[in-house]
């Protein structure tokens, strides 16, 4: 089975690739997702963040992200310290998931995870693929899927990492700069084609 890490900034198309994994028959795991249901449901994992942040549980029992948040993200220590405990659970989670399309005979898996480069989620991954686009393209696409200001989806563009720190660090790189999802998409499948038989 082929693993593939696919990363990339926001509004460049990786919901489009993923989608032709699926259309490949191939399993998709995102990490974003999987996390959040951690922080729900993992018990072990919502005791290690109480014992390193305090009291974060909502009247559900999850753990409330917005508490969380408030207690790290303007302590880069505490960030730091969140990221090695949420990234160890989460890549065990992601393993095991990993482990179930295998089983199951699938001959791809992707992993969605956009600080993919940065968590050890990586090492799970045979090949790394970056999904980029134009600024521009980007701010549109973002403003339209969430309504927000171009001004706030500009923000949001340049506060991620530059293209230049992908194209280092992938091994394949797919540049979105296709007039329509539909033609993205048909390049997206060629692509992952031409990776599945590396």
């Amino acid at each position: 089975m082929t693993v593939i890490g696919i990363t990339g900034p926001t509004g460049a198309g990786k919901t489009t690739l993923l989608r032709e994994v699926e259309k490949l028959g191939g399993g998709v795991i995102d990490c974003d997702a999987v996390y959040h249901e951690l922080l729900e449901r993992d018990a072990a994992l919502q005791d290690r963040l109480e014992q390193a942040f305090g009291p974060l549980r909502n009247e559900s029992g999850a753990i409330d992200r917005k508490k969380l948040g408030a207690v790290v993200f303007h302590d880069p220590e505490k960030l730091e310290n969140l990221n090695a405990i949420a990234w160890e659970a989460v890549v065990a989670r992601t393993g095991a998931l990993v482990e179930e399309y295998r089983a199951q005979g699938s001959a791809l898996a992707a992993i969605d995870a956009i600080a993919l480069l940065e968590c050890p989620v990586k090492e799970l991954c045979q090949l790394t693929v970056a999904v980029l686009a134009p600024p521009e393209v980007r701010v549109r696409r973002i403003m339209a899927r969430e309504g927000i200001s171009q001004d706030y989806a500009w923000a949001r563009v340049k506060a991620q990492k530059p293209d230049g720190y992908f194209m280092e660090n992938c091994d394949h790189v797919l540049v979105n700069d296709c007039a329509s999802a539909a033609e993205f998409a048909a390049f997206a499948k060629e692509k992952l084609e031409e990776l599945i038989q590396l």
